[in-house]
């Protein structure tokens, strides 16, 4: 199904992103659930999908994690299910993240879909990323805080909450209705009857994520192996004080290698294409031969991305699932990055490089791209 989102994105951005939060009323008209609740259940009985179960009975909050076997005596009030990542495993519902490539790519992270009866939800909480909660059926009710410092307490050791908190949004979602939430509101919702919600989760890696990322990347390229140096040292005076010029050095060194384009922008392009979830990955049986996905191609066929699959652009260079596209048709997987089914037109001349082909190969035979049956 193809999803048409009722917002003005300029004026959104301006106003909104990052800043305030937002009630889309009827941002989908005519909203039509991309799947049911029993196949919510089924994927959350997968191994490979990440899935939790959170109840609160009695003020007491419980959370199980995934995957289930069955729902068997939860009764019919007060308990969620949510599954992370179900555009990569449920094809209907990735059609709900292309509204939202207006955005970039690689701040989008996964659509997370909840289920629940009567009563259920998660606490109030604070998110450190942006969300566009989308209602599908039933119907849910929100409420959105100021961004003040909170303090967070554990009701559950996989529970973080905040303290109650005043509304300045506080509505009843019905199906179609999106409510954006940047980072840092603090926001609760309970269903008041059946209901399920898509969330639209954005990534926003902070700096330890970025400094662990790089220091792992140096590692693995053994870059930075140069030592410290000191051929001017004079007499010390005081032997066990670390001189201002020589903290400066040890900066410098490692703000070097943070400082150097082609490095940087490697590592980044690796580090975020990387998907956080699991990958519905179907390599095909028997691999292709290069021969046959260049005829393919010329006769028409189309290659489709895998859902979930991180392709992006850094600089001159493109990476697909934290690996480099090693090729100097950038244009054309410049393409496989910008567009979610690709064909002839799309690789042009590409396609007469027999190393570009080798790549396209390498990349459908690793199930990052598939042809239609």
């Amino acid at each position: 199904m193809d999803y048409k989102l009722n917002l003005d994105w300029h004026a959104f951005l301006e106003s909104h992103w990052q800043k305030r939060p937002l009630l889309i009323k009827n941002g989908f008209s005519c909203f039509v659930d991309p799947l049911s609740p029993d196949e919510l259940a089924g994927l959350a009985m997968e191994d490979e999908v990440d899935s939790r179960l959170v109840s609160c009975h009695d003020g007491q909050w419980g959370v199980k994690h995934g995957p289930f076997e069955d729902f068997d005596g939860l009764g019919d009030k007060d308990w969620s299910l949510l599954v992370q990542a179900v555009d990569h495993w449920h094809f209907p519902s990735a059609a709900l993240m292309k509204p939202f490539r207006v955005l970039p790519d690689w701040r989008i992270d996964d659509l997370m879909i909840s289920y629940s009866v009567p009563g259920g939800g998660v606490g109030p909480h604070l998110d450190q990323y942006d969300v566009f909660i989308i209602q599908g059926q039933g119907r849910r009710h929100w409420r959105v805080g100021e961004k003040i410092p909170m303090k967070q307490h554990c009701p559950h050791p996989d529970l973080l909450q905040v303290d109650p908190f005043e509304a300045i949004i506080d509505e009843e979602l019905e199906p179609g209705d999106i409510l954006y939430i940047p980072p840092g509101f603090p926001h609760e919702g309970y269903a008041i009857e059946e209901s399920l919600n898509y969330s639209v989760g954005f990534r926003a890696p902070n700096a330890r994520e970025l400094f662990s990322g790089f220091a792992d990347y140096v590692l693995a390229n053994d870059l930075g192996s140069y030592r410290y140096s000191d051929p001017d040292l004079t007499p010390r005076e005081n032997p066990a004080l670390v001189q201002h010029q020589e903290l400066n050095k040890l900066h410098d060194m490692m703000e070097d290698l943070l400082a150097q384009p082609e490095v940087f922008r490697h590592w980044f392009g690796e580090f975020i294409s990387q998907s956080r979830h699991e990958l519905d990955l179907a390599v095909p049986e028997p691999l292709y031969e290069n021969a046959e996905i260049h005829d393919l191609l010329l006769q028409g066929e189309k290659l489709n991305r895998l859902n979930g699959i991180r392709a992006l652009r850094v600089g001159d260079n493109c990476f697909v699932n934290g690996e480099l596209m090693n090729t100097d048709r950038i244009e054309a997987a410049d393409a496989l990055c910008q567009y979610a089914q690709v064909d002839k037109e799309h690789l042009g001349d590409a396609l007469g490089d027999p190393k570009f082909v080798r790549l396209l190969t390498h990349l459908v035979n690793q199930g990052y791209w598939y042809f239609d049956d």
